[in-house]
């Protein structure tokens, strides 16, 4: 394969229940050489979530002080609680040579994009609002005020679309999940990613 330069960043959003973490999950699988930026937040774990690889949880007081070392490139109160994204892990993955994929909310994607111009920027649609909806109500650990919540702030979310370059609708995952794979890959063969040198010494 080709020698490429330093990883790019794939910002993907979506509304709460739209389907992004599901996404973003399997894709890493299946996609070589993709990174996940793991995010601090003071929310509790959910069932089944590993502290470090689905979040690194960290107390209100822990993550104040991150704020004020600056050690985020961004960060937002959703939900009544804190997330950010470490600095330092970014540039360490893109160094590195890794895409690193970031499923972050539309605020989030607005602070990253001021620092990282060059990032790839996709939004994801759930197919109605009413299958939203029925998604949220799946969620058992949402009570009928988060979800009416999450629901009003869909409607806020949304009409952020067009800051991002690319939309996908996630009606059915598996070719959500080509949609997405297929943004990856054209983003890979771009000139712009290609290390001079290999294509002088080859």
């Amino acid at each position: 394969m080709e020698k490429r330069n330093n990883g790019s960043i794939f910002v993907v959003s979506a509304p709460s229940g739209a389907g992004k973490t599901t996404l973003c999950k399997q894709i890493i699988r299946i996609v070589d050489n993709v990174k996940p930026s793991v995010s601090f937040t003071t929310r509790p774990p959910r069932a089944g979530e590993v502290p470090d690889e689905d979040y690194c949880f960290v107390s209100e007081a822990e993550f104040r002080t991150m704020i004020d070392r600056g050690d985020f490139v961004e960060w937002a109160l959703v939900h009544g609680n804190l997330y950010g994204t470490s600095r330092r892990q970014l540039e360490e993955l893109i160094s590195a040579g890794y895409d690193v994929l970031l499923d972050i909310d539309t605020q989030g994607a607005r602070q990253i994009k001021k620092f990282f111009t060059n990032g790839v920027y996709i939004f994801i649609l759930p197919p109605s609002m009413t299958e939203l909806k029925h998604r949220l109500e799946g969620r058992m650990s949402n009570s009928v005020e988060d979800m009416n919540r999450r629901l009003e702030r869909a409607v806020d979310e949304i009409k952020e679309y067009k800051m991002y370059y690319y939309v996908i609708v996630n009606d059915i995952l598996e070719s959500s999940l080509k949609k997405l794979e297929a943004i990856i890959i054209a983003e890979r063969l771009r000139s712009s990613k290609i290390d001079p040198k290999w294509i002088e010494n080859n």
